[in-house]
């Protein structure tokens, strides 16, 4: 067991976030760092396919994914002095961050929901999707996701505690009505993805459409199973007093779960995008590994 001076001068002032005196704290350091770093590898795979392909850029869904992916590779890096230190964000703070870290999880929520709007436009009003939903828009919702966010946590940082509080509630709230939306748009995307395209004729634009639909299906859904948890304990903190707590994030078990989605996002665009697959194997993967490249090209 390391002493705690010995562990707090090590890190700079901010104590581990365990004391080794077990093997479960063992699990937890190795646990965050195969977690960070499979985060930052698959998330990061994706921004980098993304950005280097033009044919991916120019289409709206990819730009969304883009986003996504860049936020879960911060996310990723967030695990190194999230789930290794002894960190505690919310109301009270230890070692926080004044909420940056954890308002990347923020920033995923909103992208999400403007792009399941996206594509239930794209599909049920394609003519006025093409007149009004340009490339130009698409980024500019993107990065107003980021900007709601991080404006909300300056001014959480700013506020006096009590009025500080208020805005929390008032924004834990307000992810409530998100939320909702977010599960109606998740049943009218499948409704249209299962009986709206099936009538459409065979075409690209069909199969793109049943791609981009099955991929944002996947995404919210594992989204909401893996953040739900954690949402819901800080309601009944909130509203009830009750609800589990935590030492710190590394073993706070419900933020851990919603971090996982940093890994199962960029893991669910790879697996239902061919065209995001080849980029991965030509530009990544093809230049790590080119044996690899020459299998793929032999198929």
């Amino acid at each position: 067991m390391l002493p705690s001076n010995l562990t707090a001068s090590l890190t700079g002032g901010v104590p581990l976030a365990v004391d080794f005196d077990s093997s479960e704290d063992y699990f937890i350091i190795i646990f965050q760092l195969l977690f960070a770093f499979t985060a930052v590898l698959l998330a990061g795979t994706v921004v980098i396919c993304i950005l280097a392909t033009r044919a991916l850029r120019l289409q709206n869904r990819f730009i969304f994914m883009l986003n996504t992916s860049i936020c879960d590779t911060f996310v990723g890096f967030s695990v190194y002095y999230l789930g290794l230190f002894d960190v505690r964000e919310g109301f009270p703070s230890r070692n926080g961050t004044f909420n940056i870290l954890p308002s990347l999880l923020g920033v995923n929520v909103m992208t999400f929901l403007f792009a399941q709007f996206d594509r239930y436009f794209a599909v049920c009003h394609p003519f006025m999707y093409t007149r009004f939903i340009t490339r130009r828009v698409v980024i500019s919702v993107n990065v107003y996701c980021w900007f709601h966010v991080y404006a909300q946590t300056i001014i959480l940082s700013v506020c006096p505690l009590s009025e500080a509080i208020r805005v929390y509630v008032f924004s834990i709230v307000a992810l409530q009505i998100v939320v909702l939306t977010k599960l109606v748009m998740t049943v009218k995307l499948y409704v249209v993805a299962r009986y709206q395209l099936e009538r459409d004729p065979p075409s690209a634009d069909k199969e793109s459409n049943k791609e981009s639909l099955r991929i944002i299906i996947f995404v919210v859904i594992s989204f909401l199973v893996l953040w739900g948890p954690s949402f819901i304990n800080i309601v009944l903190r909130l509203l009830t007093g009750g609800g589990l707590t935590f030492r710190n994030e590394a073993t706070n078990v419900f933020a851990i779960m919603a971090r996982l989605n940093a890994v199962c996002t960029p893991a669910v665009y790879l697996w239902g995008s061919p065209a995001l697959r080849e980029a991965m194997v030509r530009i990544v993967w093809g230049r790590v590994c080119p044996r690899c490249r020459r299998k793929r090209s032999r198929r």
